[in-house]
């Protein structure tokens, strides 16, 4: 399993919407795109996913942006990839009509390796994320010092 672009820019963006969650102050899509180098069109449109599927609110006004609905140690990894890539839809489909013995073996392996990865991403929050984040950077300033 493989991480899409379009899922990796989104988790960047919401780990630093979960960095400033305490805060409780709306992150503009600029601000987002400048610290996590992400195309400000593309972020706009990732977010409007992510709102639709409930992760993130969008606040109006002069001092509007994104927020998270939730904590961030309330939304699961699994949670987002679904939203954005289908991913409980696409390890549900059962091909009944196999062409083959073998097709029948690799879509059964690729069913199992697919519950193998989904059962990972619904181990970790973005809390677990942001709290790995922040060890590494210790490790990495202690290097330095």
């Amino acid at each position: 399993m493989e991480l899409s672009c379009k899922s990796e820019y989104a988790i960047l963006a919401l780990l630093e919407m979960a960095a400033h969650y305490e805060s409780g102050e709306p992150l503009q899509i600029r601000q987002i795109a400048a610290q996590q180098n992400i195309p400000d069109r593309y972020l706009e449109q990732l977010l409007a996913t992510l709102r639709r599927g409930g992760i993130v609110k969008s606040q109006r006004g002069s001092k509007g942006g994104y927020l998270l609905t939730r904590e961030p140690r309330k939304i699961i990894l699994f949670e987002i990839l679904e939203c954005l890539e289908g991913l409980e839809a696409r390890a549900g489909e059962e091909n009944v009509n196999f062409k083959s013995i073998d097709s029948s073996v690799i879509e059964e392996i690729w069913q199992e390796a697919s519950r193998a990865a989904n059962s990972v991403l619904q181990k970790y929050t973005l809390q677990d994320l942001c709290e790995k984040r922040d060890s590494r950077r210790q490790l990495d300033i202690m290097y330095y010092i």
